[in-house]
């Protein structure tokens, strides 16, 4: 079996081993074209990450500086995903992340890991694991998700919270190590913020304010 077999299976490999690299090194060269993008040069940025992940649906932006330890190429996007500055993922490994995603400034989201034992570090084997965001999930600043966490639709993760396993759907999740807080429910339905009460509804043909 190849490194590149291992890698690709979950199992322990040598991520410095030729072949590996050989592939990953070119896709670095579409990140810095990525991040040297103007403010202005929206349609440019669009384009470079259909080229450079796995999978891009429509209307997704995501604000430079990006980082990307295989340039999105294992990065699966649905459609209207939303990713503020410094954005990193260590994508060693496949992140899949849905429809009408939202991302906070700082986010890390990781795929790969070490060993803990000692002599297995010292060479840098390393290990990958999936993470999977579901639709319509925010996810707050600084939030760092760690490798193989599924977090199911709907859910908010609150910021500076820490992922080290999987997080239900429909629920808010806060914490080092992110807990459940509570789930979305009825007070939702009318606070948007703590006493703030939601004085807007969309229908079809757009949003109508009520007084």
């Amino acid at each position: 079996m190849t490194q590149k077999e291992r890698m690709e299976k979950g199992m322990l490999y040598d991520p410095g081993d030729d072949a590996i690299m050989n592939e990953q090194f070119p896709y670095l060269d579409r990140l810095g074209e990525f991040n040297s993008c103007s403010s202005s040069e929206t349609k440019k940025r669009e384009e470079l990450m259909k080229e450079m992940f796995a999978e891009c649906g429509e209307n997704c932006y995501i604000q430079p500086p990006f980082y990307a330890n295989w340039s999105g190429h294992h990065i699966h996007l649905g459609k209207n995903v939303y990713a503020n500055f410094n954005l990193t993922v260590v994508d060693d490994g496949e992140v899949y992340i849905g429809d009408y995603v939202m991302i906070g400034p700082n986010v890390t989201i990781a795929t790969a890991g070490h060993p803990v034992r000692p002599d297995l570090r010292r060479r840098g084997i390393q290990f990958n694991l999936p993470v999977h965001i579901g639709n319509n999930v925010w996810i707050g600043a600084g939030v760092v998700i760690l490798p193989g966490v599924t977090i199911g639709e709907n859910s908010v993760i609150g910021a500076g919270s820490i992922v080290t396993k999987d997080i239900p759907a429909n629920v808010v999740a806060v914490g080092n190590p992110c807990k459940v807080l509570r789930e979305i429910g009825e007070k939702d339905e009318k606070y948007y913020y703590r006493d703030r009460e939601i004085d807007v509804r969309a229908e079809e043909e757009g949003l109508i304010w009520e007084k």
